[in-house]
């Protein structure tokens, strides 16, 4: 099955040079074949993007684009589209995920974009969202106006099926080009959604582009890069720093680095009503999209002293993983990740011999890991793929110092306390690096508006323009109604 990805604006061209991406595995095979531009082509593409940005999308209304957006997002919840069901039958394949997983996991995260989400994700950010349309006066004098860019660039990275949506959507809020490098591990979806933004709106029709290039060609980020305004980046550390190097300094680059991301269970929602939920929580956070997210559970600190144990609350993880895995199966795995997975593994069986109270829990296909561990808080991440931790913790202040090393890498906790130990953990939390504190069982869906790593979704993509009040007491001297 052949399927033609990315989206090119008109440039007057008919010929490009394509690659095909293909993806194997028992569901099928799905070829992705996708334009591969020359730099005189992407110089076109450029030109093209930034004078749609400029003359035809900034003349939108916010509302307008929320309205494009919420129509875009009707049809791909809506099972009977083709779009919906062309997602449904190829993404499995391309990403290899279960096919349940995927159908739920589109349904969930497409919800955070539909018209009251994202009027709620414009009016977290701005306040008063008619400051993109028109000047807006200040309660300290003056007026001012958010201006986005004219080329905005994303980098997106492959380990969330339609993960670019964010920032993509981001973009169009604040009326921005949009050029987007598709992944080579999930290069269709973002394509998708931009071809059908386009049938809804056709005036849209050259504000985007959807693009690929091998991961590493310095030649043609650099001239990109070099044309933007603002370039989003996601991915590892080691590739943002190099996509950095090669960022003029005029470029505004926000990058969405590797982090890190844990549960935190109190004992009182450990009683034998309430354990069973909080386990069925954490496992579905285990589960979706097995932990390739940054908002995916490393480990669960699991508080003593309630009814069920933290060394119960493991084991029917356990049990919970397996009914999981017979509903919704693991992915294959590579021959790097199988690797990854056994060395973790066997370096986790050795240490049980120097902390006999420790346990690790698995079935016979090693699907999914729990280990367990008493007398042990050190932070470290799992190798992933349904691999996770529960340690046995006293005081949530005996954590602190184990999470001190990784403040950098932190960001979402999922937690299951009660309202007054909410709010305690969630301020010790903070003040260690964490970012986003949540339930068991929302830590993979954040909700619209979320400050993604800290940040702000639509304001660091913006610049303000000011008109201070100075300038409107001259000009009130100059109107021609002066007496």
């Amino acid at each position: 099955m052949k399927e033609l990805a990315g989206y090119l604006p008109d440039i007057g061209e008919t010929a490009f040079e394509t690659r095909v991406l293909t993806f194997n595995n028992k569901k099928g095979t799905v070829e992705a074949e996708i334009p591969l531009l020359t730099t005189d082509q992407l110089q076109k593409v450029i030109t093209k993007v930034r004078t749609a940005s400029s003359e035809i999308l900034k003349s939108f209304s916010v509302t307008e684009l929320v309205n494009i957006v919420d129509q875009a997002i009707e049809r791909l919840l809506d099972r009977d589209s083709p779009y919906r069901q062309k997602a449904e039958k190829l993404l499995p394949i391309v990403t290899g995920y279960d096919e349940e997983i995927i159908r739920l996991g589109l349904t969930s995260y497409l919800k955070t974009f539909r018209k009251k989400e994202l009027q709620r994700f414009l009016a977290e950010d701005f306040g008063n969202p008619l400051l993109l349309d028109e000047f807006q006066p200040r309660i300290k004098g003056g007026f001012s106006k958010a201006v986005g860019p004219d080329v905005l660039t994303h980098i997106w990275s492959g380990n969330v099926p339609a993960l670019p949506l964010w920032s993509l959507i981001s973009g169009l809020l604040v009326k921005s080009g949009n050029i987007g490098k598709v992944p080579s591990a999930e290069p269709l979806f973002s394509g998708w959604f931009v071809h059908l933004l386009v049938e809804i709106e056709p005036r849209l029709a050259n504000c985007f582009a959807v693009i690929w290039w091998k991961g590493g060609d310095e030649e043609r980020e650099r001239f990109l890069f070099e044309q933007s305004d603002v370039v989003v980046g996601y991915g590892g550390n080691r590739s943002l720093q190099s996509l950095q190097s090669r960022m003029p300094i005029t470029t505004r680059f926000l990058p969405f680095g590797h982090k890190i991301s844990f549960g935190a269970v109190s004992q009182s929602s450990l009683d034998a009503r309430k354990a069973w939920q909080a386990v069925h929580q954490a496992a579905l956070d285990v589960i979706r999209y097995d932990q390739q997210g940054c908002y995916s559970p490393h480990i669960f600190y699991v508080q003593q002293g309630g009814n069920v144990s933290p060394r119960e609350f493991a084991r029917f993880l356990a049990n919970e993983l397996e009914n999981f895995q017979t509903r919704y199966p693991r992915r294959e795995l590579s021959m790097e990740e199988s690797a990854s997975m056994a060395a973790w593994r066997q370096k986790e069986e050795l240490a049980i011999f120097s902390h006999p109270d420790s346990e690790v829990l698995s079935n016979p296909s090693n699907d999914w890991t729990v280990v367990y561990e008493e007398n042990n808080l050190h932070f470290a991440p799992s190798s992933l793929n349904r691999v996770v931790k529960v340690m046995a913790f006293e005081n949530l202040h005996d954590i602190l110092p184990f999470l001190a090393p990784h403040r950098s890498l932190l960001q979402t906790v999922g937690v299951a306390a009660s309202p007054k130990e909410l709010f305690e953990w969630a301020e010790l939390f903070g003040k260690a690096g964490v970012t986003r504190v949540t339930a068991l069982g929302t830590m993979t869906s954040p909700e619209a508006g979320w400050h993604h790593d800290g940040r702000f979704n639509l304001l660091d993509l913006i610049s303000m323009v000011d008109i201070e009040s100075s300038a409107e007491s001259l000009s009130e001297q100059l109107a021609p109604y002066v007496d």
